[in-house]
């Protein structure tokens, strides 16, 4: 007999550990799609991290490269303008400058404010009539 218990309690450890193990590995399981899928994400955030880097750089280096052209451009007006003649032959630039300012006094267009015609303002807020 009692190799019989022992018989019925081996069958029933071994269809006990397979329902225990199958739950087990179904969670192991998940955790480890889930640990793959941390890692997908974290390749992807380091790829969009370096990219943004990347971005930034190029702009600073395009910032430079700009700013250096405009000094170079700065320079070379500053260079060509200390040798031109200050007065140009039969003209003078103040008579220019105020030549210049007429005609662009002539081309402003009049600008007429629009006229509060109500007898007295009032109060919106409140509902009072201020005379």
């Amino acid at each position: 007999m009692t190799w019989e218990y022992t018989l019925i309690g081996l069958v029933v450890g071994i269809i006990m550990s397979t329902i225990v193990m199958r739950f087990r590995y179904r969670k192991l399981r998940h955790q480890h799609v889930l640990q793959r899928d941390l890692d997908n994400k974290k390749t992807e955030l380091g790829k969009y991290h370096k990219e943004l880097l990347d971005h930034f750089a190029y702009s600073v280096e395009f910032l430079d490269s700009i700013a250096q052209d405009y000094r170079k451009l700065y320079q070379h007006m500053e260079k060509r303008s200390n040798g031109w003649p200050i007065d140009f032959p039969n003209q003078k630039h103040s008579s220019c400058y105020q030549l210049r300012e007429t005609e662009s006094d002539k081309n402003k267009l009049s600008v007429e404010i629009p006229r509060d015609y109500s007898e007295g303002s009032s109060d919106l807020l409140y509902g009072k009539k201020i005379t």
